[in-house]
């Protein structure tokens, strides 16, 4: 009955996201209930798990190593007898989709039991043997390095010409470390060039002065009335320079700080921007270093009606496709509502996820994918 409660446990879920560190570690204790025809009582059991998360794949290598001291009989004598029973297990380990803040998983492995009786007539090896197991469980964090795991854990071995079978129900304190790198290094961009300093021809002082004080006499001033302070050329007339060598001089345009090289509408604003926002690890919760960086953004649509915003999500390729584009919905219209709840009317937003699709790096690298997981804006003109 149990072997059938735990094999549509297996099968349910879909791929879950990969863990931000590359070890975990669990010390475990629990109690082993013995359900073949061995005569044995149910005993403790003591042990401990190591996990590695380094390879590229949902599925994560798990090494098990648990102790029991049980009073076995194996050998049907007239008393039992303290038997060390030590076993060893490299597993698979799969991890579901949280629910809510927990992390259902599954395992499945082969394993070896030995075991070592008290009595001298007996010899240690003959109830060694292999044995496979399945397992569940659920990660109940803490934080984003500790959380509470339990486990229940079946095991069948085939030994002296007969099924015996246990089921280990465990619990132990998960401990992640050796974080991996999440995030591409911040691009440097390059400064825009300083306009060189306009020229003023020095002209020798006449009569007839300089009113407006801009350093060109009047004679020659073709701006005689040019606000003080304001840089002027040689003809006395405001200089407008283009600072960001956008194509857009200065005083059209509304975005002065565009990147070099990036294409811009007639007010001098790209029509696309990535918004460098950060989320909790498989969640759509913005992060706190996010919120003056969404501000910005949020005072440039308030202050100029005439343009709309589209948000689209994007991740990068782990995971299924379907899941990676719920999520990107779900941050897409998370980044939306923060917009909003700063002031920009909602008939000028809209928001869309494209999930793992028109990625801008490599995803077989982990700082390729820590550029597809981003958030662009695509500035639409009313």
């Amino acid at each position: 009955m149990t072997r059938l409660l735990l094999i549509p446990a297996l099968i349910l879920g879909t791929v879950a996201m990969a863990t931000e560190y590359n070890y975990e570690i669990t010390p475990l204790i629990g109690y082993n209930i013995a359900e073949g025809n061995i005569d044995v009582d149910d005993y403790a059991v003591f042990g401990g798990e190591f996990q590695y998360n380094g390879f590229d794949s949902v599925i994560k290598p798990e090494l098990s190593i648990l102790y029991s001291k049980a009073d076995y009989n194996t050998y049907k004598l007239p008393s039992s007898s303290d038997t060390d029973v030590w076993r060893v297990a490299l597993n698979g380990v799969y991890e579901y989709d949280k629910l809510g803040f927990i992390t259902p998983l599954a395992k499945a492995g082969l394993g070896y039991e030995k075991m070592s009786d008290s009595y001298e007539t007996q010899t240690d090896n003959e109830a060694d043997c292999a044995f496979v197991d399945v397992g569940v469980g659920a990660k109940i964090p803490f934080n984003d390095m500790i959380a509470l795991k339990l486990e229940a854990v079946y095991m069948l071995k085939y030994n002296d010409a007969r099924l015996d079978n246990n089921l280990a129900v465990l619990a132990g304190l998960n401990i992640a470390f050796g974080e991996k790198a999440q995030k591409a290094a911040p691009v440097t961009e390059p400064e825009p060039t300083p306009e060189p300093a306009p020229v003023v021809v020095a002209v020798p002082l006449v009569v007839d002065g300089d009113d407006d004080k801009d350093g060109v006499l009047n004679s020659v001033d073709k701006c005689p009335t040019t606000p003080p302070g304001v840089e002027v050329d040689v003809n006395g007339c405001t200089v407008d320079n283009d600072t960001d060598k956008d194509g857009v001089l200065n005083a059209q345009d509304i975005c002065p700080n565009t990147p070099l090289g990036e294409a811009v509408n007639s007010d001098g604003c790209p029509a696309k921007i990535t918004l460098k926002v950060n989320f909790a690890n498989n969640s759509a919760e913005i992060q706190p270093s996010s919120f003056d960086m969404l501000q910005k953004y949020a005072d440039f649509l308030t202050k100029y009606s005439a343009y709309s915003a589209n948000i689209v999500g994007y991740t990068d390729s782990r995971g299924s496709e379907a899941y990676n584009q719920k999520l990107s919905q779900k941050r897409a219209n998370a980044v939306k509502d923060m917009l909003l709840e700063k002031g920009v009317p909602s008939d000028r937003l809209s928001s869309e996820g494209k999930g793992e699709a028109n990625p801008i790096a490599d995803n077989a690298t982990s700082e390729g994918r820590a550029e597809n997981r981003r958030i662009e804006a695509e500035l639409i003109k009313n």
